[in-house]
């Protein structure tokens, strides 16, 4: 690969760095970019430095790296909305073209939870109240377009339940709804969730995920109580522009990877509900791939809309 000028790998990074997040400071998006950044900055001649760059779902942030130059400088850190919103709206650049795929930084297991008001202990009995009171339970989401709200949408096609979808700006907005029972269930991160399910005010009936999860041992994954084939979580990745060169690509994910693996940063993502995955740039592409195919078959079949 032919380097662009200022991007040889012999002296990269000559300069302090970049990460994109897409969405306001204080969320999932933005706490997981800014441990990848400090951690990859104990590994690398110049710091990582966070900017947030929010609005339009995402797309601003997203297209300002897209844009970018290719030489190492900037980077983008978002969540698995990168691979969802583009089936759902129109956005001013090509999600998988204009990006080379660095790694993904982490995997955070969902879990169903519902209001102490609602009737019903187990995914099994969910479904017969649902299915008893079809369009009069309502989920909670974080935003359109995230893994919380395909989570949910999933859930009803493979389930064949009716259900409604109230999209909130983040989960802090949609717990106390939830906990009220203005909502009646959500797909919601362990992280967000935690500290209401210890305190007895949400009750959790399952995990998202395609296996059981080590902080919640004991409870099923969806579909082993009872829906077949489902496994959602949000996963987080970071991004270069196109064309980047590979050396860099390959040095960022190992700086990544090596800063992650250190007993502090495990500490903080296992506070988060977070799973470390730090793979290779090649990995990681594939698995976009396979995800966007993914996504694309569910927003066409669950017929899902941005509003």
């Amino acid at each position: 690969m032919v380097f662009p000028p200022g991007a040889r790998a012999d002296d990269w990074p000559s300069r302090p760095i970049r990460f994109v997040v897409p969405y306001p400071p204080g969320g999932p998006t933005d706490i997981l970019g800014r441990v990848a950044a400090q951690r990859a900055g104990t590994r690398l001649p110049q710091p990582v430095v966070v900017e947030n760059r929010a609005g339009a779902g995402g797309s601003i942030g997203a297209e300002a790296v897209a844009r970018a130059a290719p030489d190492g400088a900037t980077f983008l850190v978002n969540a698995s909305a990168h691979v969802i919103v583009p089936h759902m709206i129109r956005v001013p650049y090509d999600a998988m073209a204009d990006f080379a795929p660095v790694t993904q930084i982490a995997s955070v297991p969902l879990i169903l939870v519902v209001t102490p008001s609602l009737p019903v202990r187990s995914v099994g009995e969910l479904l017969a109240y649902a299915r008893a009171n079809p369009g009069k339970l309502a989920y909670a989401s974080s935003s359109n377009g995230g893994a919380p709200h395909l989570a949910g949408e999933m859930f009803k096609l493979l389930a064949g339940v009716d259900l409604q979808h109230i999209p909130y700006r983040g989960s802090g907005q949609a717990l106390p709804d939830l906990v009220a029972g203005n909502v009646q269930l959500m797909f919601d991160s362990a992280a967000s969730s935690a500290d209401l399910l210890r305190e007895g005010r949400l009750r959790p009936l399952a995990v998202t995920t395609d296996a059981r999860i080590p902080a919640f041992p004991d409870l099923p994954t969806i579909a082993e109580a009872g829906v077949p084939g489902y496994a959602i979580s949000t996963w987080y990745g970071i991004w270069a522009p196109a064309q980047t060169p590979d050396a860099i690509v390959n040095r960022m994910q190992q700086a990544v990877a090596e800063g992650l693996a250190a007993p502090e940063a495990a500490e903080r993502l296992a506070a988060l509900g977070a799973i470390p995955v730090a793979e290779t740039p090649d990995r990681f592409g594939a698995f976009l791939r396979s995800e966007w195919t993914r996504y694309a078959a569910l927003v066409r079949d669950a017929r899902i809309k941005a509003d």
